[in-house]
């Protein structure tokens, strides 16, 4: 026996069981280590990021992929005469010239082969010559292939990035998807790497897709005009059972591509949380805490992205046998088919050294031939993977068209009725009170809006969060220009809600609300944002230089109104008005809530709304800034609990937070509270 077993122990044998072995050690290991390592963090830390009923996103290859796909599409290829369309068809040009080349190349390495076995010197030399010669032609059809590849990528990503940030950035729909619509948890990983992620598989489906066609075209014409069309049909079919079976099975591709994007981007998001909270974090000592919850974020990734490397091994293991292997196997059989025909019109009367020549000119057609059945057998694969970023992007474009429309989706605020009114106090003063009507459906958005210049009036309109909760039944008052207004009460009273009703960032959920056109009215939190870029682009944001310059404005008005502030020291300190810095950082508290009250005096507003925006300035400094806002005709809505301020209004709005309303004129009895 040992010598029979002999025969079966070669070199191959062995290294492929030791491979094998090898493996199942890992395995092992890996599942013992499983068993003793400590628990996972993720079972210990518990989060939710964004999406409070998130809706599965299904994705496959199907009718509703094709239809997504096809929109897509249309965004990226504007029309048939666009330079996408031009490119494209570069890309198409170049795949016939590259397959011309191989077909090129398969008939003249024939010949210098045969040449060298039948020692033929000077055909070796004439067709060594002619190869020398077509080098470069054959390098520049590729690289023009690769480059026009890359221009269709980059203009695909161009198209469909401007598109979503035109919707994105049209009015205030970036505030109202992160505020109101709770559908997309982190639109910046769908605006950026999903968005690159699509362009990149969708032009390399393109190109994976055209070349096999192409070549199968080709190569079944040739086969078929000297061997028969038995040969290339019988591949023709083989390409359609296997690419249905593999299609079948990559289905579940679609669904983990599109929670691995999910997971990259709560990873993203939690990372960024903890830079734009550093300072919280720091004066809590939560480092701890923060890295158990990254790591608990990074391990569900990691978790996540093992099963999906386990899932396309074993994908993987089947594409090979299936497009490759057994591809090859059917190959061989289609091929030997005209050659064991005894009365093939072609090889029926030709020697063994001519039958030699042909078997492989037209094997390696037959091989060439598979290679482009298998390739187009794989792009199943990326079309599977396709299918999961084309229903995030479009997911992403969908609640962007809902929300520039009106139309959120977020807890308890959904469908028209599903947020009723509850019940609250009842005040009646001067010219606000807050009314108690029986419970009544309340609807986002059925309020009206009234441009008029010059008057701020709410007219039975009640204060209502996106989340439902009414803070204030209803709102009456009116405030002409000339009439500042202090506006005051605890914290969670209702103060911001009815700013941001001011500022349309809010839906009205009933009666009328009359205010300046947009632009008219500005707004001025407690913590200044400071923009990228010059310290010019600080004083006149959101203008550019170029529109300053439009409306007639200089640099030194620009310095009157830092001087106004008592900021025209950092003309010099920071080196003049095009000087660039990270102003976040370089501008302390003070400077940065001086700088946007430069802000507002270079855009000068009919209504002004100062949210505890001088809390880090000086007494005397703010006295001087609101002497200027009466003298230049600025009307002020003030929130702060400064006393020193009561004497640049007129009246006070004081909310309670109980859903009581006061307001009243501000009289020589008035009590003033505060600090």
């Amino acid at each position: 026996m040992a010598p029979t077993l002999s025969k079966f122990v070669t070199k191959r044998n062995v290294a492929g069981a030791l491979s094998v072995s090898f493996l199942y050690w890992l395995l092992r290991m890996r599942k013992k280590q499983n068993k003793i390592i400590r628990k996972p963090v993720h079972s210990e830390i518990q989060y939710v990021v964004g999406e409070k009923s998130p809706q599965k996103t299904k994705a496959r290859v199907d009718a509703v992929f094709f239809g997504q796909l096809r929109y897509l599409l249309s965004i990226v290829i504007p029309g048939p005469l666009s330079s996408e369309t031009g490119f494209l068809f570069l890309v198409a040009v170049a795949l016939i010239a590259r397959s011309l080349c191989d077909l090129w190349f398969i008939r003249t390495c024939t010949y210098i082969e045969n040449a060298i076995v039948n020692t033929d010197r000077k055909m070796f030399m004439s067709e060594m010559l002619v190869f020398v010669s077509a080098m470069p032609v054959m390098s520049l059809v590729n690289n023009l292939l690769k480059y026009s590849i890359g221009e269709v990528k980059l203009r695909f990503r161009t198209r469909l990035t401007r598109y979503l940030y035109d919707q994105y950035l049209k009015g205030f729909t970036y505030y109202k998807m992160s505020n109101l619509d709770n559908r997309i948890a982190n639109a910046d990983q769908l605006l950026t790497t999903d968005v690159d992620k699509f362009c990149d598989t969708v032009t390399d489906l393109y190109s994976n897709i055209s070349k096999p066609l192409l070549d199968i075209v080709i190569y079944v014409y040739r086969l078929t005009t000297q061997l028969g069309g038995k040969t290339p049909s019988l591949l023709i079919v083989y390409l359609m059972i296997a690419g249905w079976f593999l299609t079948y099975l990559r289905r579940p591709i679609a669904r983990m591509t599109v929670t691995e994007q999910k997971l990259e981007g709560e990873f993203r998001y939690i990372n960024s949380r903890l830079i734009t909270n550093s300072e919280e974090v720091a004066f809590y000592h939560g480092n701890q805490r923060e890295k158990l919850t990254l790591l608990a974020s990074f391990e569900k990734l990691t978790s996540h992205l093992r099963k999906f490397l386990e899932f396309r091994i074993v994908m993987g293991i089947l594409d090979n046998v299936v497009a490759k292997y057994v591809a090859t196997v059917v190959g061989f059989y289609a091929v030997s088919i005209p050659f064991f025909d005894a009365v093939h019109p072609l090889l029926s009367g030709c020697g063994k050294e001519e039958r030699f020549r042909h078997y492989y000119e037209f094997g390696r057609m037959m091989v060439k031939l598979a290679e482009a059945i298998g390739r187009l057998v794989l792009s199943g694969r990326e079309m599977t993977r396709l299918a999961g970023f084309t229903a995030r992007v479009t997911d992403l474009i969908k609640v962007l068209k809902d929300v520039n429309q009106g139309n959120y989706i977020r807890t308890m605020v959904g469908n028209p009725g599903s947020v009723t009114s509850v019940v609250g106090s009842n005040a009646h003063d001067g010219l606000a009170n807050s009314r108690m009507p029986p419970p009544v459906p309340l609807i986002p958005g059925s309020g009206r809006i009234i441009f008029q210049d010059n008057v701020i009036r709410f007219d039975k309109v009640p204060l209502v969060t996106p989340n439902g909760d009414i803070l204030v039944n209803e709102l009456d008052f009116e405030v002409r220009s000339g009439i500042n207004v202090l506006v005051c009460g605890p914290n969670g009273c209702g103060k911001s809600s009815l700013f941001r009703v001011l500022g349309e960032l809010w839906p009205l959920f009933g009666g009328t609300l009359t205010k300046p056109p947009r632009g008219k009215l500005f707004y001025i939190p407690q913590r200044p944002y400071m923009t990228l870029g010059t310290l010019r682009d600080q004083v006149i944001y959101p203008h550019t230089h170029d529109e300053m310059l439009r409306r007639g404005k200089t640099d030194d008005d620009l310095a009157d109104h830092l001087e106004r502030v008592k900021l025209s020291y950092l003309l010099c300190r920071e080196g003049g008005w095009d000087a660039i810095a990270d102003w976040i950082d370089v501008l302390s508290g003070g400077e940065k809530q001086r700088i946007a009250m430069a802000r507002l005096f270079y855009h000068q507003p009919q209504f002004a709304i100062l949210d505890e925006c001088t809390s880090a300035v000086s007494v005397d400094v703010e006295g001087s800034m609101y002497q200027y806002c009466r003298e230049v005709g600025i009307t002020l809505f003030t929130v702060s609990h400064r006393r020193s301020l009561w004497k640049h209004h007129e009246y006070y709005l004081q909310m309670d937070g109980r859903g009581s309303v006061h307001f009243r004129p501000i009289e020589p009895d008035t009590e003033e509270f505060g600090s």
